[in-house]
């Protein structure tokens, strides 16, 4: 899958006031074309909403930063409220998707503003911090909220074990067995990553991108008119995919297996 490029936009800081958000002009920059007709940016065929989710500090706005802007920073400000960003991916040839990430605040004061933010996501980066004990415990509580919060539209995951550069200092404190034993029970994939070194970081957003993609196509995911988790240019000729799709599962009635 080919990365395209990437439009980086914040809502910290002065755009929260007592836990409101300013969102006039960032529903203007979701739904219009604020930036260069040159870059041709408004081309694609799929829109997928990500939520970053994870304990503060665990490294989220260190992973998105890597990830659409190949930067890392070994001081980043904390995240106030939610930053957005976006990016462009090629997950097939000629297949363009426009990722949109929310980048939320891990901190509990800012929890309720964050909430609002889950009910329109179609997928879901898990993140910790290998080197913080409580930032893995608190998974399942993150994945637990989300859940309950999406009814009835589905999130898709994908777990993320961050820092692991820190490995070598002997700084690890969740092991690799019960990162993967969490990821098994929560039914999702499970990486490890670094945004210091950039090890696993395109990986990470790739591997929830294309299981957004194929649970498109299968119809595990469904568009939904008033949801913004997945919006398609063109519905029928995701229909057409589909069925073209079905079709070639399909063996002919008359076939007969050639191996067990």
């Amino acid at each position: 899958m080919r990365s395209g490029c990437c439009v980086c936009f914040s809502t910290s800081g002065a755009s929260y006031i007592g836990n409101q958000l300013v969102s006039n002009w960032l529903h203007l920059f979701l739904h219009t074309s604020l930036v260069p007709s040159t870059m041709d940016l408004t081309l694609w065929q799929y829109q997928f909403r990500i939520i970053m989710l994870g304990d503060s500090t665990v490294g989220k706005s260190s992973l998105l930063k890597r990830y659409t802007e190949d930067l890392f920073l070994e001081s980043i400000n904390q995240t106030v409220g939610v930053d957005f960003y976006v990016h462009f991916l090629e997950v097939e040839p000629g297949v363009r998707v426009k990722l949109q990430f929310w980048d939320t605040a891990g901190q509990e004061r800012f929890r309720s503003v964050t909430r609002s933010y889950y009910r329109n996501s179609v997928g879901g980066l898990l993140v910790f911090d290998m080197t913080n004990r409580a930032s893995f415990e608190h998974i399942k509580e993150w994945h637990k909220e989300v859940c309950e919060r999406v009814q009835p539209h589905r999130v898709l995951f994908v777990l993320v074990g961050q820092k692991s550069d820190q490995e070598e200092q002997g700084e690890r404190v969740v092991s690799r067995e019960e990162a993967e034993k969490l990821a098994g029970q929560l039914g999702v994939p499970y990486v490890e990553a670094s945004a210091k070194t950039g090890q696993n970081v395109k990986q990470s957003f790739e591997l929830l991108a294309r299981r957004v993609y194929q649970g498109l196509l299968s119809g595990e995911v469904e568009l939904q008119e008033g949801w913004d988790g997945v919006k398609c240019a063109a519905p029928q000729a995701l229909q057409l995919h589909r069925a073209s799709l079905a079709q070639l599962s399909t063996p002919p009635k008359n076939s007969k297996k050639c191996c067990g």
